[in-house]
């Protein structure tokens, strides 16, 4: 073999392990439309689950300060994994340079769109913790997702330059808000119900240990759940107390939710692909891991900063309490850490699967109300011993969000890279 060969040869390898090397990098940014719907279904499963974990411990009688505090951690932490795995495996290039790259270059103007994003949605899972306590788990995550797509998905569409099917999308969008009007129907028709039957309160009962109240079983020493005396006892050990507060409180914490939720993911939208034209010439877009990084950090920052406040400041005649006392209450601790870690994949799959196929589609995730409504009907009982007019409407609402995911979904288009 004479040297010319060994050239060439040489020449060939390498060309051959650049091309893997490039290969192994485009395996961790989602491209195809059908990756893309991959991440979505998992977030969806992620996103409509965390909320009935932290339903389930304020149930229990854990401070939601004290939850969300832990929550928060895990949270952020889920963040730091994809930016240092997705982030950093394999090589980047100019135009997709790794996480730790993007974070010495100039692009301050995505990254603060990024922040702002994660400061909404922040003030938006804040107050839906304590919106769950007053409407219930299955409408408030209705309401605010419902929201949350009318405004975020319109916004988003003509943010991603309609690279969706408008033809598909807003007839999906009009789902939605159909169920947002069904979601407070339900709410209605359910809360009738319930002062009906606490009016014959008086009834026959057994008494239930409070730590069995999120079961919804019939057997043994247990409250049937939706009974008059199951409402009563569940008070008695929850952490927020609702007797005797307007519904509108409820519905008001959901309402300004949904505002707050439907802000993020057009901020996100800003943050990687910068439409507005506010990065330097040369500079290239954050990437999705880098974005969501920068989000987690302000989600993170502002979520600390109000919990700690609602310690000392409690709102909604919660008790007080005081960092010294966080850090002693281990009582639920695992699951609030586990509910972080499930928002927190949750949200960066959606991101994920929106730059690939567009915002608008990716806020197909938000029909989580199918997880949650599952949840919190197997979970805690919502809904058992209502009238007939309540499963009614609640059984419409359901189908308007299983037409609405479907359609939007369908609309999903392919993002020119």
């Amino acid at each position: 073999m004479d040297s010319k060969d060994f050239y060439e040869i040489s020449s060939l390898i390498s060309s051959i392990s650049e091309s893997i090397l490039s290969t192994e990098l485009k395996m961790y940014l989602v491209e195809s439309k059908g990756g893309a719907i991959g991440c979505m279904l998992l977030a969806l499963f992620f996103l409509g689950t965390w909320p009935a974990v932290l339903t389930l411990l304020e149930r229990r009688g854990r401070l939601p300060q004290h939850t969300y505090l832990d929550y928060s951690i895990t949270n952020f932490l889920a963040a730091v994994i994809i930016a240092f795995t997705f982030g950093e495996i394999g090589k980047g290039t100019h135009d997709q340079p790794n996480f730790l790259t993007q974070l010495a270059q100039d692009n301050w103007p995505s990254v603060m769109f990024a922040m702002a994003g994660g400061v909404v949605l922040s003030i938006g899972n804040l107050s839906t913790q304590y919106a769950w306590a007053f409407v219930g788990l299955s409408v408030t995550e209705v309401i605010t997702a419902s929201i949350t797509v009318v405004i975020g998905t319109t916004l988003n569409y003509f943010l991603d330059d309609k690279i969706n099917k408008a033809e598909i999308l807003f007839p999906g969008v009009g789902c939605f808000l159909v169920a947002v009007c069904l979601g407070s129907a339900v709410h209605s028709s359910n809360t009738a119900d319930n002062s009906a039957k606490l009016k014959d309160s008086m009834r026959e009962g057994n008494i239930v240990k409070s730590k069995d109240l999120e079961s919804g079983s019939n057997s043994g020493d247990k409250l049937k759940a939706g009974s008059a005396d199951f409402l009563i006892e569940l008070e008695k050990t929850r952490a927020i107390k609702v007797f005797g507060k307007s519904t509108l409180i409820g519905l008001s914490i959901t309402f300004f939710a949904g505002i707050c939720f439907s802000m993020f993911s057009p901020a996100f939208n800003l943050a990687t692909n910068d439409q507005w034209h506010t990065l330097k010439k040369g500079v290239p877009h954050l990437n999705v891991y880098t974005a969501f990084f920068y989000f987690s950090v302000s989600c993170f920052v502002i979520g600390v900063i109000l919990n700690i406040i609602f310690l000392y400041h409690p709102v909604l005649n919660l008790p007080k309490s005081s960092l010294k006392a966080y850090f002693r209450d281990w009582n639920g601790r695992g699951w609030a850490l586990l509910a972080g870690f499930l928002c927190g994949f949750g949200n960066g799959l959606q991101f994920m699967g929106g730059q690939a196929a567009g915002y608008a589609a990716a806020d197909a995730v938000q029909a989580l109300p199918l997880v949650s409504t599952f949840w919190g009907i197997v979970l805690f009982g919502e809904y058992r011993r209502s009238s007939r007019r309540t499963y009614t409407l609640l059984g419409s609402m359901l189908f308007m969000f299983i037409v609405a995911v479907v359609v939007l979904m369908a609309s999903s288009g392919h993002r020119k890279q």
